[in-house]
């Protein structure tokens, strides 16, 4: 990587990190709008409100990150552009390729932060926004921590270090105590919510007394518990908020259970597709750049990403429900759009060139 190529992928990085800390404040004064309404349901206070808006914006983030690296293409490269600088860098021989690789290098950049919010942040910081709301909303005792969700179920504590859309839980811990007396601890590989009450599989059970410890193991037992799907359904956010590797454990149980799993397939791949979809967004701005070069001003550039992002999320929408009504392939939905862009976009190019 030269200099060149330094300063347009800088161009890039900094635009798209602007337009980010633009949109993110104005997206969370709407969703505590919005969220304002329930404030004064049980203990729910403005503070909670203001706490769950704060853990949610990781996941809208990261939603919006390839119409924010549009629009921080255009911003930051549109600089050079009304500084003359890439009409310069043109006439001192630097091909349209060269000028796309620069600007790549730094959406490859943009592309491993998104990944690394959307994949590391997003999921745990909204798995806790939503059990804070729950807790504060209906009383109940539960708390999202970096271990899993901790609730106090009568005399035992429980801990479930992972929780699934479906109410399917896994890696579960129950203590149960007696002052502070600890009775029993069991572990449970999974468990279902079926008929009307929650199974545990793959269970070791070691019961404490004064004798010593006896531990006990089985295959399936039921387990009775004020825990509600309910709860958990609230706590599970949804299948865009979930991680590439929670939607594919969680599409392979629903196949095996004999459940359409489209939904999830759809997220699975959309997730999977979004760090190209970034460098895609990326390309698309620059024919845009350079077919106006020095003619238009920074606010019509800005006005025309804003244009072309709506276009491409109803684009996207439109074949996700296609994917979901019709039975079209999930990576064939996932990728078609950027797919679409990208090529009218080298259309564009080949015209400029």
């Amino acid at each position: 990587m030269n200099r060149l190529d330094r300063y347009l992928a800088r161009a890039v990085v900094e635009g798209s990190l602007l337009t980010l800390a633009v949109l993110l404040p104005l997206l969370g004064f709407f969703l505590l709008a919005d969220e304002v309404n329930h404030v004064g349901t049980e203990h729910y206070s403005f503070m909670d409100a203001l706490w769950f808006v704060t853990l949610s914006l990781p996941r809208y983030a990261y939603q919006i990150f390839p119409i924010a690296t549009l629009i921080g293409a255009l911003v930051g490269l549109g600089q050079l552009a009304s500084g003359s600088e890439l009409v310069a860098m043109r006439a001192a021989g630097v091909s349209i390729g060269r000028i796309v690789l620069g600007a790549m290098l730094g959406g490859v950049l943009l592309a491993a932060g998104a990944t690394v919010v959307g994949e590391g942040i997003a999921p745990p910081a909204e798995q806790r926004a939503l059990a804070l709301r729950q807790m504060a909303q209906s009383g109940d005792a539960v708390a999202m921590t970096t271990a899993g969700l901790w609730a106090r179920d009568g005399d035992t504590f429980v801990n479930i270090r992972e929780l699934e859309p479906g109410a399917v839980l896994r890696d579960i811990h129950i203590y149960r105590v007696k002052g502070t007396t600890l009775l029993s601890a069991t572990h449970a590989q999974s468990a279902v919510y079926e008929d009307g009450g929650w199974v545990l599989q793959n269970i070791e059970r070691s019961l404490i007394s004064d004798s010593g410890v006896r531990v006990q193991r089985m295959d399936k037992a039921g387990w009775s518990s004020l825990l509600r799907p309910s709860l958990l359904k609230v706590i599970v956010v949804e299948p865009q908020a979930l991680s590439v590797w929670g939607l594919y454990r969680y599409i392979r149980y629903m196949q095996a259970s004999g459940q359409d799993a489209g939904r999830y397939e759809v997220a699975f791949w959309g997730k999977l597709v979004q760090p190209l979809l970034i460098l895609a967004m990326i390309f698309v701005a620059i024919p845009v750049l350079l077919g106006s070069a020095r003619t238009t001003g920074t606010g019509v550039k800005v006005f025309a990403g804003i244009v072309i992002g709506i276009a491409f999320y109803l684009v996207s929408r439109s074949f996700a429900f296609l994917s979901l009504l019709f039975g079209m392939s999930p990576p064939l939905a996932a990728l078609a759009p950027p797919l679409l862009f990208v090529g009218g976009a080298l259309l564009v190019l080949r015209r400029v060139g």
